[in-house]
């Protein structure tokens, strides 16, 4: 068992958990908590290295390393290689979202809905111990799919100006485009794409990043088995 504040295991986790710079340079990530532990496990992913408290090493250590307020009684450590890759028939595409809890919640919304996400240059780290709480243990099941590898056509979510969402033959393949929370999808990118607005009859100027993948994509699953919109 682990009885050393100097562990070099501890060490790797506490740089894991503190520094994307790391994450990349390593290829590893530190996922906190029963609940991601387990869905690593349930999704047959194994860890590098895997810290119990009291079983594989001392409780205040594990607490002394942790992000969580309430330290956890599981952390994982485990490869970026080992996560699912490819695509889907559905994907998000993502770009430049600033907040990882944002890219965690897509990831669990595509889960929900059996859809792949793809992440651009500039997004927000999934492997941050922010996205993967979010993400709720999806990371561990849901495809990262390469940026340029979009299925399908293309619909650019934009707040104003698009068609209604609705209205558009959503079948897949496809996929939907999402902006920067600050500056939404920029226009050279959205040239060769379908822009679709969802109608807000609130009064709301926009809908949060997360909030409107979701509802793209309980729209394109009302359109899966082939129906119109209303």
């Amino acid at each position: 068992m682990i009885t050393s504040r100097d562990n070099a295991t501890l060490t790797l986790v506490r740089k894991l958990l503190r520094g994307r710079k790391h994450r990349d340079e390593t290829g590893l990530f530190a996922a906190e908590g029963d609940d991601l532990v387990g869905a690593a496990r349930d999704a047959g992913i194994e860890p590098v290295h895997l810290l119990v408290a009291d079983e594989t090493v001392d409780e205040a250590l594990i607490a002394r390393v942790s992000t969580l307020p309430h330290p956890p009684r599981a952390i994982g450590v485990y490869r970026r290689a080992d996560l699912p890759a490819g695509t889907r028939e559905t994907c998000l595409a993502l770009w430049r979202l600033a907040d990882p809890g944002n890219v965690g919640t897509l990831l669990r919304t595509a889960d929900a809905f059996d859809a792949a996400v793809a992440l651009s240059d500039g997004c927000a780290d999934p492997l941050s111990p922010k996205a993967l709480r979010a993400s709720a243990g999806a990371i561990f099941r849901v495809p990262l799919a390469a940026w340029e590898t979009q299925p399908g056509a293309c619909i650019a979510l934009v707040a104003h100006g698009g068609s209604p969402l609705h209205e558009l033959d959503l079948r897949p393949p496809v996929t939907f485009l999402l902006g920067s929370e600050r500056e939404g999808v920029p226009e050279d990118l959205a040239t060769d794409c379908c822009k679709a607005t969802i109608p807000l009859p609130g009064g709301a100027e926009s809908l949060n990043v997360a909030a409107a993948g979701a509802i793209a994509l309980y729209e394109a699953s009302r359109h899966g088995g082939g129906e119109e919109g209303p």
